[in-house]
């Protein structure tokens, strides 16, 4: 696939158009970080919970096979983030290298169009507690960070918005689903 079909996939698949939730916290010539947190009014444990439950809140636009009911997430080291193809077969998104029930879930890999270079990425979702505000419900803290490094014909200019964008409704609907039951 020539390099402006590969950018246009992965617009497909990211979602030009999501409301970025967060920030791009750096990008240089070899790699991206990006940043996003949200308040969430459930406990750590059962935030946990909700997220390794990811075909519940994940955007199916955002899948392969365009149905959530084919994701999975093993929160085991070792365990996959993967989709199923409903005629056998699938994709492994990412690899869990890091399950620690309501603290954190870390998990290694390139996502989407990502997978066809040369990258490497790190994928950390930490639940921190809160301490219950009287003006506030919030009872943990999320805090979503991907780092991707490599090569990319292109380089990661373009990417690391993209990615931004579609992480940013990831999360957005992630914790909509946590806080009132619903991912709009």
């Amino acid at each position: 696939m020539n390099p402006s079909l590969r950018i246009f996939a992965a617009a497909a698949l990211f979602g030009l158009g999501a409301p970025a939730m967060a920030e791009v916290v750096n990008i240089s010539s070899n790699g991206f970080q990006i940043r996003h947190e949200v308040l969430l009014n459930i406990p750590p444990e059962e935030a946990y919970e909700l997220l390794v439950n990811v075909g519940n809140w994940w955007n199916p636009s955002h899948t392969y096979t365009h149905n959530t009911k084919n994701l999975s997430i093993d929160a085991r080291p070792g365990g996959c983030f993967c989709e199923k193809y409903p005629g056998g077969g699938g994709v492994q998104h990412m690899s869990v290298v890091h399950a620690a029930p309501g603290k954190a879930l870390r998990m290694s890999g390139a996502l989407g169009p990502m997978q066809a270079h040369g990258l490497a990425g790190s994928m950390s979702w930490d639940f921190i507690p809160q301490k219950k505000a009287e003006n506030s419900p919030a009872l943990s803290k999320l805090v979503l960070t991907y780092s991707v490094g490599g090569y990319m014909l292109g380089g990661f200019e373009k990417f690391a918005p993209m990615a931004d964008n579609m992480l940013g409704e990831q999360i957005t609907r992630y914790k909509n689903f946590a806080n009132t039951g619903k991912v709009d």
